[in-house]
């Protein structure tokens, strides 16, 4: 296993549209395990293809990490079956240093996809585990926190952003 360089905003991969995944190959299969030794390693408890410079629907997460591990989840070609009530939540992104804001999310989700193994898996979440699916899914979409982010706060950070891609 091998830890992954984490691609940061406002790299063009993290605003595009990730492509379904059609099979899980080998080449899959190592990176499947990469990004989970790569969220973990990361301080992260979930980690898109995108982040990673893949632009495949493919997340890993763990809403237990980065410092227990107890449940490590892979979904591929992952899909909201429900999505119910609001709630606001304060994140921050692997992708986004030092930038954090609140993010109305759905209470309740269900989602689908495939495991690791290519097997139908459902899951029910709320709380943390429905803000990281939630989270992660929009990575998929090209989404990420700056999109819902106020219109000051994103331009204070792209102008951050700027300022570290000179130094």
């Amino acid at each position: 296993m091998a830890k992954l360089p984490i691609v940061t905003y406002p790299e063009p991969v993290l605003a595009q549209k990730a492509q379904p995944l059609a099979e899980i190959t080998p080449e899959i299969e190592t990176l499947i395990k990469d990004m989970i030794e790569t969220m973990y390693e990361s301080d992260g408890v979930g980690l898109a293809a995108p982040q990673v410079g893949k632009s495949i629907r493919l997340i890993t997460l763990d809403e237990t990490g980065p410092k227990e591990r107890k449940n490590p989840t892979v979904l591929v070609n992952p899909e909201f079956v429900e999505q119910v009530g609001v709630k606001e939540s304060e994140e921050s992104c692997l992708s986004l240093p030092t930038f954090s804001c609140k993010v109305k999310r759905y209470e309740r989700v269900t989602v689908k996809g495939l495991n690791e193994k290519g097997e139908a898996v459902e899951i029910q979440a709320e709380g943390l585990l429905a803000v990281i699916l939630q989270h992660e899914i929009d990575h998929l979409e090209g989404k990420t926190l700056v999109d819902h982010a106020s219109r000051l706060k994103r331009t204070m950070y792209d102008s951050k952003v700027k300022k570290w891609r000179k130094d």
